[in-house]
């Protein structure tokens, strides 16, 4: 996981009996941006689901294919809202990653400040607009 503020951090693909671990270092929500089936082999949105749930996380499947579209942002930002501390996951975590960016830059965030904080994570988000 790779921290992109003090409540959000991004990562890859995470497994089903890694989210009680989670929950127990203090993580509140999972928000899920993988399509399913889009790799052999990969837990499905529902076997995450439940996975968090049986931990006592909050979950959100807001799969992204590509670049997030605005709905997308805002539905991540609607999920980031409350402040819980979450973990944003996809494949490598750039798409979660650039979610994040366009849900904080929509909400009014420094995008200089957004972009810093994605580099300073392992995140190159130059060209992404915002």
């Amino acid at each position: 996981m790779r921290a992109l503020s003090d409540t959000v951090w991004a990562a890859g693909q995470l497994a089903p009996d890694t989210l009680a671990a989670l929950a127990e270092a203090g993580v509140g929500r999972i928000v899920n941006n993988r399509p399913d089936h889009e790799e052999p082999g990969q837990p499905t949105a529902a076997e995450m689901e439940a996975a968090a749930r049986a931990a006592g996380l909050d979950y959100r499947w807001i799969p992204v294919s590509g670049m997030p579209s605005p709905d997308q942002a805002t539905a991540v930002a609607e999920a980031l809202a409350d402040g819980m501390p979450t973990v944003l996951f996809c494949r490598s975590g750039m798409r979660s990653t650039a979610a994040w960016a366009m849900a904080e830059a929509g909400r009014g965030g420094d995008v200089e400040q957004i972009r810093a904080a994605a580099a300073a994570a392992g995140y190159d988000l130059s060209r992404l607009p915002l």
